[in-house]
């Protein structure tokens, strides 16, 4: 077990795409702050938004493992083809489920605007859950700079 702990802390790629995560995550509350005016720390552990913390790791990973073991290795194809599924997830199909809540839950209140006798019990779908394809962007050039710079 202990062989285990030893090989994971010295796991570079996998500090490196953590470090991406981290670093995009915290931009998030940054950015939520200079934008929105409010420091909110939630969104340090929430999905969606400036830049795309999924992006920062899967760029940083697949950029580390380039670097390491090579652009033309296996690993390395493995690894962009997972990149390029994560970032276009982010930026369609979670994006589009972002757009459908603000929907739904715009029909639910107004439902329930025409019904005063009902309370509104139902709870708010969650609406930032994806990414433009501009803050995919960014999280992806964040986590490569980070490769770059730390391998």
């Amino acid at each position: 077990m202990d062989t285990f702990f030893l090989e994971i802390g010295q796991n570079k790629v996998l500090w490196i795409s953590m470090l991406a995560w981290f670093i995009a995550q915290s931009l998030k509350v940054v950015h939520t702050l200079i934008v929105d005016k409010r420091f909110n720390v939630l969104r340090f552990v929430g999905s969606g938004g400036m830049p795309s913390s999924h992006s920062s790791f899967v760029t940083a990973m697949t950029s580390s493992i380039g670097q390491i073991h090579g652009f033309n290795s296996t690993l390395f194809a493995m690894s962009l083809g997972f990149a390029l599924v994560v970032m276009y997830d982010a930026a369609g199909v979670r994006f589009a489920v972002g757009n459908q809540a603000i929907i739904l839950n715009q029909m639910i209140e107004d439902f329930h605007m025409r019904r005063k006798d009902k309370k509104l019990t139902e709870h708010r779908l969650k609406e930032l859950v994806g990414h433009t394809q501009y803050e995919v962007l960014v999280g992806a050039i964040l986590g490569i700079l980070l490769s770059i710079l730390l391998v």
